[in-house]
């Protein structure tokens, strides 16, 4: 009788005591086996105007140290190579959002400006509308400028209505959540606009500063909410928020498009003088203090390393707003040694930092240097999500999830365009660069193209950027042949509306109206 009750008293202690343990334990094993393979959350941080030499990890002659934007190539892929798709602002965000050339789109050449409106038709698919469709719950905090469509006072005028919602703003463009600036912060209005809302009606007008100083900006409508020296860190604020507010069980996608180190140049008071050089750098020193408050919220909340981290500039930096004269007197070259500055079809205009962090796959830094482009990060994301794309979408992407899955994967060899400001094009093949311009292609380095043109230089322009990485030597006469294959390639990656396999899409425009040498 004792041995029954001893057994019954074994078993009431079990189901007491040990079994819910062990159903605790199960359970926390399901959730973390859960955590561990559930979608990757990506945040994509794009700086503003910030040079390939601007970051340290990418310049050993650099006169600043950007810790945080070094950190996360301690456990990403360092692109050494890498490339915006065009030498100004607007483009360049269209073509990172939409895997798409933006010479094909509404806009081929320039940027756009208050009153432009919506730049993404509402029919293309966007790497916010795709993950949507893949659980994501997806933000945009920082400048926008791909438009969007004020409400004007009358038909007639284009007095903007402050009180009204936007139309066609970042929420139709895939975005749960939004809070943006609507372009640089040199252009007016000077108004936070957060999901088709305007936060504040400006109450004052703001004159403009002298073109060439640190802090330019035009005259235009303030919003008594917004500061010019504050913005980066209200952004900042914002985006740690976003961040903090996520729900464990679904990913997110942040697209963090920063306003600086654009003009106006304004660091905060903290970061004044840091540098020991200018407030060009010392602004850079603040943008790397934003990619390491966002570092930390990650970690925070225990998610940094399930989480794609994106670092690139959308464009070379202003060799005038940076000041080039006293940075390279300083010994510190924001164009990390290339020729031009933003606008150019030079490699200063468009070849920018790119580092793409992920613990959970990269355990060590490694640097990849053969060409890539920023209008890879959709079909990046397609195969990360396992998102199947169709022939209307991401037309020029090209997927470079390969090297997050293998540190010693190499990619298939594939072609680069560039543009510049003027709308100028470049085709880049391995060490191969042919610039269809006769001269800078932008408006800040010399020759212009007009100037170019008027001293009787060649059409175009064929460099072999491993003998001659400063675009020095022109050897556009002494090779017919390559000129004409390439000329023929990009003629065809421009006729067929795609440089990816997959059926002919139709551009936007018609090209050969813009592009002389379609004709021929």
């Amino acid at each position: 009788m004792k041995l029954i009750y001893d057994h019954v008293r074994l078993w009431y202690w079990f189901y007491l005591l040990i079994l819910p343990l062990f159903l605790i334990s199960c359970s926390t094993q399901e959730k973390e086996v859960e955590k561990e393979s559930k979608m990757p959350n990506i945040i994509y941080i794009l700086a503003d105007d910030m040079g390939y030499g601007d970051v340290s990890v990418l310049n050993n002659k650099s006169k600043i140290q950007t810790t945080s934007i070094d950190l996360l190539a301690e456990t990403g892929i360092v692109f050494t190579d890498a490339h915006s798709t065009s030498a100004v602002c607007t483009p360049s965000r269209y073509s990172i959002l939409t895997g798409r050339y933006p010479w094909r789109s509404d806009l081929p050449k320039g940027v756009l400006w208050t009153n432009d409106g919506a730049f993404i038709r509402q029919e293309r698919e966007t790497v916010a509308s795709m993950l949507q469709k893949q659980g994501y719950n997806t933000g945009v905090i920082g400048k926008w400028h791909l438009g969007w469509d004020w409400v004007f006072k009358s038909e007639d005028s284009k007095e903007i209505d402050f009180s009204k919602e936007v139309s066609r703003s970042p929420n139709t463009a895939g975005f749960d959540y939004s809070y943006c600036i609507l372009a640089s912060l040199d252009i007016p209005p000077y108004v936070y606009v957060e999901n088709t809302k305007p936060t504040a009606v400006p109450d004052s007008i703001v004159p403009g500063t002298s073109i060439g100083q640190y802090d330019f900006w035009r005259t235009g409508l303030l919003a008594p909410d917004l500061r010019f020296d504050d913005v980066l860190p209200n952004f900042t604020r914002r985006a740690v928020g976003f961040i903090e507010k996520q729900n464990e069980e679904k990913p997110f996608f942040l697209y963090f498009p920063l306003a600086a180190p654009h003009t106006p140049i304004v660091p905060s008071k903290e970061f004044q003088g840091k540098s020991g050089v200018n407030p060009y750098l010392d602004f850079c020193l603040e943008v790397d203090w934003s990619v390491g408050e966002i570092i930390k919220a990650l970690k925070q909340k225990g998610v940094y390393d399930n989480t794609i981290v994106v670092f690139a500039s959308d464009n070379g930096s202003s060799s005038r707003s940076a000041n080039y004269p006293v940075l390279l007197s300083n010994g510190h070259n924001s164009s990390g040694g290339v020729r031009g500055a933003k606008g150019d079809i030079f490699e200063g205009g468009h070849r920018i930092p790119f580092i793409m962090s992920f613990p959970k796959l990269l355990k060590e830094k490694r640097e990849y240097t053969k060409p890539v482009s920023l209008v890879d990060f959709m079909a990046t994301v397609a195969d990360v999500t396992n998102f199947e794309l169709n022939d209307q979408t991401a037309e020029d992407s090209f997927s470079l999830y390969s090297l997050l899955q293998n540190n010693n994967s190499e990619l298939p060899e594939r072609p680069v365009v560039n543009a510049a400001s003027s709308g100028s094009l470049a085709l880049r093949e391995n060490q191969w660069k042919l610039e269809m311009c006769a001269g800078s292609g932008g408006w800040l380095s010399h020759p212009t193209n007009k100037e170019a043109e008027e001293a009787g230089l060649p059409k175009y322009q064929l460099y072999n950027l491993n003998a001659d990485p400063t675009e020095q030597y022109n050897l556009i006469e002494s090779n017919e042949k390559r000129v004409a294959e390439m000329t023929s390639r990009l003629k065809d990656y421009v006729k067929n509306g795609r440089t990816t396999s997959g059926a002919f899409q139709k551009n936007n425009t018609d090209l050969s109206e813009q592009y002389e040498w379609m004709l021929n």
